[in-house]
């Protein structure tokens, strides 16, 4: 993959989704929810602020996130899909 994001932009790819319930139950693909939780694969410069100062990400490539439901622009590229959304759409980093 060779996706160079720009500015506070994050690529990131969604881990599969549940297959089944904690009780067992098999879920088809139509009842799967959208997975929420993704590898970061990565991370743009920073944005600018008013004076024109980088502000640092806060993310790093590898790093296992949890996103806004249906945030982002669904990529496609050697076979892989990717989201691209603003560092501002990640709601945590988990560790």
């Amino acid at each position: 993959m060779n996706i160079k994001p720009l500015a506070d932009r994050v690529v990131i790819q969604l881990l599969e989704a549940e297959e089944k319930t904690k009780g067992g139950i098999l879920l088809t693909p139509s009842a799967q929810e959208k997975p929420q939780v993704a590898k970061v694969v990565a991370v743009g410069p920073g944005a600018r602020n008013d004076k024109g100062e980088l502000i640092p990400m806060e993310v790093k490539v590898g790093d296992k996130v949890i996103t806004s439901k249906y945030s982002g622009t669904e990529v496609k590229m050697d076979g892989e899909e990717y989201n691209i959304v603003k560092q501002s759409d990640i709601l945590a980093i988990v560790e």
